[in-house]
């Protein structure tokens, strides 16, 4: 993996006391105390992937088969989310969305991976690119004076992070770049983590604010595990699932990573001013923390994640019950770096998330819609199409093959066993009436009839193989989630 550097002193032919001259609310040069900003995000890691509890009252939140010790003291200095969305149920979508601070339906970017053929339904044209017009959370921040890194999994294309507000990153990266690294440096976790070092260090040496983001390649290539922990899962699963163990090692892996980050903070003095986000970009299988799905699924299984947060003004050991989505985190980094709302982008989907932390996961969050809205009009791991909407607790799911929603009230049923739309016929009507009008309003890309679909034709194998969960092996697949 070669990485690339533009160095920290220009940006866009401007120098940084252009720079700050320029930008509004920015403290002067050599006096800027805003705050710097860490954001990991791992992959394909579920609710219930720790051994950390997600939820203070779900006792399955939590991995037994899991060792992460090093993300339970993050925890504990810090806040957790126990209603925590990913923006999409797979990767690449999630990670547009967050560098937009919009929702894949809204960016018609809601898979990268090939359609399944011979269903019911064609799924909507694949479209994987930036739009020259849209700005990336790493440009907003550059140009207000931050410096900025991206280090591990991009999987966005667009020309790479350089092309898009990153100083400095590892390229044009995908799943692929994650199976060169093995023994003692897996998936390049601890590469990552010395490479985030020295840049904070530079930072740090100017009297700069950094952002960085931490896109891990872990859990992908689970098999690149450290021989060490391998060993240890192996022994503690003797005759289990051989994949559950590697997964169980190269989490334990990454959180040695996230440990070794968290020692670096503190040596350069840091962890005063710094904001540490961790969190997952899907869900992955949730039955073993009550969650009904899994990737590639707007159940719950598919979408909730771990989130957790330690920074200026965060209460050590607190919670946060309101639901939140990733998206929402784009305004929330402008929020802390000053950056004034009439130099946001506009239709942006997220709302700051500043006040929750200050305020020990109490407020509001102002977004512009009120409802949450998931749209995935693909088939993937079983999956039909379909869409949700989430408002006041409740959830609607409409799945497009047969016209047929499901209603859940997931502040007393988070596992979604107990299907309301039988008995609540006007609610059904209001959010589906929302559901389809939000989708109208982003103009959605949308499942359409298959017109030569026989349900009597045997599938071919082509097609068997797509049914498949083309983002577990992305060593054959390169395009996979």
């Amino acid at each position: 993996m070669k990485r690339v550097s533009s160095g920290l002193w220009y940006f866009g032919g401007f120098t940084l006391s252009i720079i700050a001259c320029f930008f509004c609310g920015a403290a002067a040069v050599g006096e800027d105390r805003r705050p710097n900003i860490i954001f990991m995000l791992s992959d394909d890691q579920g609710w219930a992937g720790l051994s950390v509890p997600m939820h203070p009252k779900v006792e399955g939140s939590r991995g037994e088969m899991f060792h992460t010790p090093n993300l339970e003291v993050l925890a504990k200095q810090g806040m957790r989310f126990s209603w925590a969305y990913a923006p999409a149920p797979v990767c690449s979508p999630t990670r547009i969305a967050l560098q937009l601070g919009k929702s894949p339906a809204k960016l018609h970017w809601t898979k990268a991976a090939p359609s399944e053929t011979g269903r019911k339904l064609v799924e909507p044209r694949l479209i994987k690119n930036i739009a020259s017009e849209e700005v990336t959370i790493g440009e907003l921040l550059r140009q207000a004076g931050y410096a900025t890194a991206h280090y591990g999994k991009w999987h966005i294309s667009g020309g790479g992070p350089g092309k898009h507000g990153y100083d400095e990153h590892d390229g044009d990266t995908g799943n692929e770049n994650a199976f060169q690294f093995t023994d003692p440096n897996p998936v390049d976790i601890f590469g990552m983590v010395d490479r985030s070092e020295k840049f904070m260090r530079r930072a740090r040496e100017q009297d700069r604010p950094f952002f960085i983001q931490l896109s891990w390649n872990a859990l992908h290539a689970s098999e690149n595990a450290n021989k060490a922990t391998l060993a240890k899962y192996e022994s503690k699963n003797a005759g289990g699932d051989s994949k559950i163990t590697s997964i169980a090692a190269i989490t334990e892996d990454l959180d040695t990573g996230v440990g070794k980050l968290m020692e670096a903070i503190d040596r350069l003095g840091l962890a005063e001013n710094t904001y540490v986000i961790y969190m997952s970009d899907n869900g992955a299988g949730g039955k073993r923390g009550g969650l009904n799905g899994g990737k590639g699924s707007l159940w719950e299984g598919g979408i909730r994640i771990p989130l957790i947060v330690r920074g200026p003004g965060v209460k050590a050991d607190s919670w946060c019950n309101q639901p939140v989505v990733g998206y929402d985190w784009f305004p929330t980094f402008c929020d802390w770096a000053g950056i004034p709302s009439e130099k946001l982008p506009k239709q942006l989907e997220g709302g700051s998330l500043a006040t929750l932390l200050k305020q020990e996961g109490n407020g509001r969050v102002e977004r512009s819609r009120d409802e949450l809205f998931f749209h995935f009009p693909h088939y993937q791991s079983g999956n039909t199409p379909h869409s949700v909407v989430v408002l006041d607790g409740w959830k609607l799911i409409h799945f497009y093959e047969d016209d047929s929603v499901r209603l859940f009230d997931l502040s007393s049923d988070i596992s979604e066993r107990k299907d309301l739309a039988d008995r609540e016929p006007k609610r059904v009507r209001s959010m589906r009436e929302k559901l389809d009008a939000y989708l109208v309003a982003v103009d959605a890309q949308m499942p359409t009839l298959n017109r030569d679909y026989d349900p009597t034709k045997p599938l071919q194998p082509d097609e068997r193989k797509q049914r498949q969960n083309k983002g577990n092996n992305p060593k054959k697949n390169k395009g996979g989630e």
